[in-house]
């Protein structure tokens, strides 16, 4: 092969790579605060290439995933730990989440007594929720011990 056609198959190459690249869309995230916690990093590793019938797709932050094409499910693991709240704590997977409503039907999910906590944005008109978090949870359960657990306000708080 001449040099000429080696620096042509060289540029064409590069061309269809580019091409090629330029279809795939790439989930614009922001990593959080612990983001390089090596817990992170356990959860990222076992993150599943489908969920609730959506695909994977790239992200660009560190520790973060996503599911969908729009996204309806985003993970972002190191999170600022959740503290005490009224809002609603579910036990689905093995793991406490807490739900944040405010939103409805889509839900910012956040686990509860593990360090680094993990959050999951789910868009409820898409996917089930619950076939997230049962699918999510043990990855969590997996990577990240539970430090406590949720309970219940009126087993913490006199009748009175």
């Amino acid at each position: 092969m001449t040099f000429r056609r080696r620096i042509l198959a060289i540029a064409f190459a590069a061309s269809v790579g580019l091409t090629l690249t330029g279809c795939s869309t790439t989930v614009s995230m922001q990593p959080a605060e612990a983001a390089n916690d090596p817990l992170c990093a356990d959860v990222s590793v076992r993150l599943p290439g489908s969920l609730a019938g959506e695909s994977k797709r790239w992200t660009d932050a560190q520790a973060t995933g996503a599911w969908g094409d729009p996204a309806a499910v985003l993970l972002t693991c190191g999170v600022t730990l959740p503290g005490p709240t009224e809002a609603r704590c579910i036990t689905i997977g093995g793991v406490d989440w807490i739900v944040d409503e405010s939103q409805a039907p889509r839900y910012l999910i956040t686990t509860y007594g593990r360090t680094p906590a993990v959050e999951v944005f789910i868009d409820n008109e898409v996917v089930s929720s619950n076939d997230v978090l049962d699918r999510l949870g043990p990855i969590v359960s997996g990577a990240i011990p539970a430090e406590r657990s949720c309970v219940e306000s009126q087993s913490v708080l006199p009748e009175g």
